[in-house]
């Protein structure tokens, strides 16, 4: 469907350019700048922001050097490349639990980490991942390393209310945490909400 639209746009004489934006210039009811990568300007008399969101991230240190490496956010992307293994998901809404349910199908076990006591997917959607038998639910939990050289090899989990932290052999590992909206480009220029 994009490739479709992308040849519509091209045919009524869109040009498109694969280059970083590294600022921009907005005027209300002016031209619009775009500062490009390698110094190059480009200037509109109309401007549609289209960024998208990133996954959030745990934040731990080794999280970005074992990403693509065993850690993600898109099990629907990854999932397959670690089947006949242990699994993890970390969050509690609808989207980890359709993330955990997805990987259940290529996973020896799925653990699936949640920071409280309930899930927040709705009732339904967390009575499916709760029946599932190779999801394992580690409850008041967060993870706080991921350990491996090469590739992801194993994760440290943290029980909040216990204190007790446990490593567990894990090969694939995926946020479910919600995105960030790519907005900080146009920030100073923008209301955002």
């Amino acid at each position: 469907l994009m490739l479709q639209m992308q040849s519509q746009a091209e045919r009524f004489g869109t040009r498109i350019e694969y280059v970083n934006v590294e600022a921009c210039r907005l005027t209300d009811g002016g031209d619009q700048t775009l500062l490009l990568e390698g110094g190059v300007e480009l200037t509109a008399r109309t401007l549609i922001i289209a960024t998208g969101a990133s996954p959030r991230w745990l934040g731990l240190p080794a999280e970005s050097r074992l990403r693509n490496r065993g850690v993600s956010a898109c099990a629907t992307c990854d999932g397959a490349f670690f089947a006949g293994k242990p699994m993890a998901v970390v969050g509690g809404g609808d989207s980890a639990m359709e993330e955990a349910m997805f990987l259940s199908r290529f996973a020896t076990r799925v653990y699936v980490i949640v920071r409280r006591d309930v899930l927040r997917a709705s009732k339904l959607m967390a009575a499916r991942a709760q029946a599932n038998p190779k999801l394992e639910f580690l409850w008041n939990s967060v993870v706080s390393d991921l350990l491996g050289e090469e590739k992801l090899e194993r994760i440290k989990v943290l029980n909040k209310v216990t204190g007790v932290e446990q490593v567990l052999d894990c090969n694939g590992f995926f946020t479910a945490l919600g995105h960030i909206p790519n907005t900080s480009l146009v920030r100073d220029f923008i209301e955002l909400d």
